[in-house]
This record gives structure tokens, C-alpha cells and sequence, in this order.
């Protein structure tokens, strides 16, 4: 349910076999997976480890956790939605 729900919003994941965690690319328009995570928590309210956490191989990934219930991760693709972050960001001329 959660990779398919951000992946419906513009952030594709892939969905693993079997697994408690989720690893995913960071959206292009990040530089580090801290500052997506940072962003994550600030602006939608969805916490995760950034991939840098796990070493150099891990940066530009972050990981979820797949702890929570069904409305609570539901919650969290709304929320992250809501917030635009997903969203390439644009500069105004």
C-alpha cells in the first residue's frame, strides 16, 4: 500500500518480496537523503532514516520502516502529498 500510494503521487518505489523496511530513491530535486528525511518530518510529518545513516552507499536513498498500521500509513501518503514536497521545485525569475 505505501509504495503503490507514493508512487501514485510522482515518488516511485519499488515494492519489496518481503521485508519491514522499504529503501527508495530520494526525488531528484534533493541533493542529500538527510535534507529529504529533514524535509519529511518538517513538512509532512513522516519520519525516516536517511540512507546516508547506513554509510557512503546508502546516500541519495532513505528507508522506511513498515511499523506502522494501515491508517497510519495511509495518513502519511496523504500528508506527504499535501505538503508538495514531492514536487520539483522552481525558482522564480
Amino acid at each position: 500500500m505505501l509504495c503503490e500510494g507514493f508512487s501514485n503521487l510522482g515518488w516511485p518505489i519499488a515494492k519489496p518480496e518481503a521485508s519491514m523496511f522499504i529503501w527508495s530513491r530520494i526525488p531528484d530535486h534533493y541533493d542529500t537523503s538527510e535534507q529529504f528525511a529533514m524535509d519529511l518530518v518538517t513538512q509532512a510529518g513522516v519520519i525516516v532514516t536517511p540512507g546516508s545513516a547506513f554509510g557512503p552507499s546508502g546516500e541519495g536513498y532513505v528507508r522506511f520502516a513498515l511499523v506502522q498500521d494501515k491508517e497510519t500509513l495511509q495518513q502519511a501518503i496523504l500528508s506527504v502529498d499535501n505538503s508538495g514536497m514531492l514536487r520539483e521545485k522552481t525558482t522564480n525569475l
